[in-house]
């Protein structure tokens, strides 16, 4: 923690930056990311607030207790993203993140304890552009949650192999949207199951001998066509209607969370 530490007549003083700039008479920089934590448990609410803050970039605007109350708080103050425990009491994680992103300009981030959590997936269709393991480095977190802000999406590298082994588990790929297919062309369709392996701009410009921004265009234009609220949606898509084709190498290690630029 960055926080200032000091002794004072025996005793161990905890200064957090914004207090530390009023004693000092400076005015301390204002946070430029807003972000509401949801979780049941109150320390775990304080253990956030702290290390969130600490950075001096992210302001914690509200706490919510229960999803009844993270929907009513993102309602009300308008937060760039909400930090959601995946086992949040009352309004379960999946209904408060929909009903969280019914308006536009938020970002759900979900923590969850396993790998193995079927709700996940249920989150990612609801519109979470974030899923991390609770056992996240904190340094992590908090990069994450600056992304969310930025637009980006980000799934922990665990939860990627799982979300990915899952999809293409099925024995038959689900065909919901053959009209939005129709939309695309042949190189937004070599895109989109470049994005779905995990792929960044840079890695499918070089595959595809374009440059990144080129392939960024591709990949903006896909999503705006799937109606795709990010990249970690258009990965679900991709594997849903069979456009991404398993690949032997699924579960293998991935190096870094899935498609960040």
């Amino acid at each position: 923690m960055s926080a200032l530490r000091e002794q004072a007549e025996g005793r161990l003083v905890i200064l957090n930056p914004q207090r530390r700039a009023r004693l000092s008479g400076r005015r301390a920089p204002a946070p430029t990311v807003q972000v509401v934590i949801a979780d049941g448990q109150a320390l775990v609410r304080a253990g956030f607030r702290v290390l969130l803050e600490d950075t001096e970039r992210i302001a914690v605007v509200g706490e919510a207790a229960d999803g009844e109350e993270a929907v009513a708080l993102a309602g009300r103050l308008h937060p760039d993203v909400v930090l959601m425990d995946a086992n949040l009491p009352g309004l379960d994680c999946v209904e408060a993140t929909r009903q969280v992103l019914a308006k536009p300009g938020r970002a759900v981030m979900l923590l969850t304890g396993s790998d193995r959590d079927e709700r996940i997936f249920d989150a990612l269709r609801a519109g979470a552009s974030g899923l991390l393991l609770k056992d996240t480095d904190p340094t992590e977190l908090v990069r994450a949650v600056e992304l969310l802000a930025q637009g980006e999406a980000l799934l922990s590298p665990a939860l990627t192999r799982r979300l990915i082994a899952e999809l293409t588990a099925r024995p038959e790929p689900r065909l919901p949207s053959t009209g939005l297919l129709a939309e695309l062309t042949a190189r937004e369709r070599e895109v989109v199951g470049l994005v779905a392996q995990g792929l960044t701009n840079d890695e499918i410009g070089e595959q595809l001998v374009v440059s990144p921004a080129t392939a960024k265009t591709h990949v903006s234009r896909a999503m705006i066509k799937l109606h795709a609220r990010d990249r970690a949606q258009l990965v679900v898509f991709a594997y849903e209607t069979g456009m991404a084709l398993p690949r032997a190498d699924a579960t293998a290690p991935e190096r870094r969370p899935l498609a960040l630029v």
